[in-house]
């Protein structure tokens, strides 16, 4: 018998964990709605490539939807869908985490 434990945490991690999925999702979460361009400009160390890479894995986990308006120049907005509002507890506890853990490190 193969023992799958970690499944969901592998699973979870495959969908939501890197360097940029979580300021994504951290962003989307604050702003509702975010076109591409508002995206790059709210995390600036993320390359287009990045950012786009990103996007596309979050919509393949149906985390992130995506919709694009029919015009010229083409519009594109980002928000997290219904299931992918889920997350944002756990954002919000890391982010209530990641608070008490940086207080903690710069204590003496």
């Amino acid at each position: 018998m193969q023992d799958n434990t970690c499944n969901g945490v592998e699973v979870a991690i495959e969908a939501i964990v890197g360097k940029w999925k979580p300021i994504i999702l951290y962003h989307l979460m604050e702003n509702k709605i975010m076109r591409f361009n508002q995206l790059k400009r709210s995390i600036p160390k993320i390359t287009q490539k990045m950012l786009t890479s990103q996007l596309r894995e979050l919509e393949q986990h149906k985390i992130v939807h995506r919709k694009v308006y029919p015009q010229v120049p083409p519009k594109v907005e980002y928000s997290l869908t219904e299931y992918g509002q889920e997350v944002i507890p756990i954002l919000k506890s890391m982010q209530k985490w990641g608070t008490s853990h940086k207080n903690y490190l710069q204590q003496p």
